[in-house]
């Protein structure tokens, strides 16, 4: 049986009468990239915190590298590397001091000059880290969370602010990482990561895990059935077929030879299966499900050095398909 660094099973956590996550249950298993996805608010921040050991859980069975999150003592917390979407760090050293300090909390680190190599900042090793663009200081948070070699890595929206570029350079080092046999939990708005990276994927939505598989089989056969589409009579039209060729044939044949106007196939991406899957979890709440009543507290900040939930970070690239986590 393939060993689990992450099992979750009927996780439930409150905050007075609101409900933020609900009956969640996934685990990870050792080596294994596992992307949580989601819209804002959808539970996966309050979900990683807890597996983490910065929140306390209301029930469930939470268990991460063997140990209960909520009793994970320093040697535990060693063996676990944290990427958030900021460090909160002034940036008042150099790459190379930052990592050096960083290497001297853990038994076994990655040689630092590798590892600066690793994340593409060879030429940026002695400048001030408040000097580095916001890519540039991205590289360092990655840097300081996987200089300690841990065995299981939580990766928050590791690219935001890269180019197109730099996004393919971290990927290859992500990659890297899992040749090694590192575990990892991967939260990103951008679906063609997430497909790029991922073993498999958990789709949360208001608290409660909707669908979750490998990447080529979440939402099932009939998700990824394609889609031949044309123009006639100034309407677009659209059947979903499993053998879109044989479609556009009949359509040639029946124009006597003639190419429909606009006519292509589409095949369901990853993020084309998410966005349904997120929309008909919406439809199926109830109106006032999750809701937090008129004069509740809001659920209380991470105590940790990072932005607000509902923060926004800029980006370069490939269009995100939502706010921050």
């Amino acid at each position: 049986m393939t060993e689990q660094v992450v099992s979750v099973r009927g996780l439930r956590k409150t905050y007075g009468p609101f409900t933020a996550v609900e009956d969640v249950s996934f685990g990870i298993a050792r080596g294994e990239t596992y992307a949580l996805l989601g819209p804002n608010g959808a539970g996966k921040s309050t979900t990683i915190e807890i597996l983490e050991g910065y929140r306390d859980r209301t029930s469930g069975e939470v268990s991460v590298l063997g140990t209960d999150p909520q009793r994970g003592g320093l040697p535990w917390k060693a063996r676990l590397g944290i990427v958030l979407q900021s460090t909160g760090e002034s940036g008042n050293a150099t790459v190379r001091e930052q990592l050096e300090h960083f290497a001297g909390f853990y038994p076994h680190p990655r040689d630092v000059d590798e590892l600066i190599a690793a994340v593409g900042l060879e030429a940026k090793a002695g400048t001030m880290i408040r000097k580095l663009s916001g890519g540039q200081r991205r590289r360092v948070d990655v840097a300081l969370g996987i200089v300690g070699r841990p065995e299981l890595v939580f990766l928050d929206e590791p690219t935001t602010g890269f180019d197109p570029e730099a996004r393919r350079s971290f990927w290859q080092l992500i990659r890297s990482l899992q040749t090694e046999g590192t575990s990892i939990l991967l939260t990103t708005h951008y679906l063609d990561e997430a497909a790029q990276l991922a073993h498999r994927v958990g789709v949360i939505a208001a608290g409660r895990i909707v669908e979750q598989g490998a990447v080529d089989a979440i939402g099932g056969a009939d998700a990824r059935v394609p889609i031949v589409r044309w123009r006639e009579g100034g309407e677009v039209r659209e059947v979903r077929t499993p053998e879109p060729a044989t479609h556009v044939a009949r359509l040639v044949a029946a124009a006597d030879g003639v190419e429909p106007d606009g006519v292509e196939i589409v095949r369901p991406s990853l993020e084309d299966i998410y966005l349904r899957l997120v929309a008909d979890a919406a439809a199926s709440a109830a109106p006032h499900a999750g809701a937090v009543p008129a004069g509740s507290a809001a659920p209380p900040a991470r105590a940790v050095p990072a932005p607000a939930d509902d923060s926004e970070a800029p980006v370069t690239d490939t269009h995100p398909i939502g706010a921050d986590r």
